[in-house]
């Protein structure tokens, strides 16, 4: 299961963002997996505080 999305990762920066080693596939998927984590944490948040009538403000701004 995460073999082939670590897979899909790697096709995908070799064709579109040129990564040429496998260090820079180390740098890019740490990178993408902690945005994942980060715009998971920022759902879980925001749910949370309209489940008690709260208002919460995102780390960072939408795109």
């Amino acid at each position: 299961m995460f073999e082939q999305a670590f897979k899909n990762i790697d096709d995908v920066l070799w064709k579109d963002a040129g990564c040429t080693s496998e260090l820079d596939y180390t740098e890019q998927t740490s990178w993408l997996l902690f945005l994942k984590y980060l715009d998971a944490l920022e759902h879980d948040k925001a749910t949370e505080a309209a489940l008690d009538g709260k208002k919460y403000t995102h780390i960072l701004d939408a795109p």
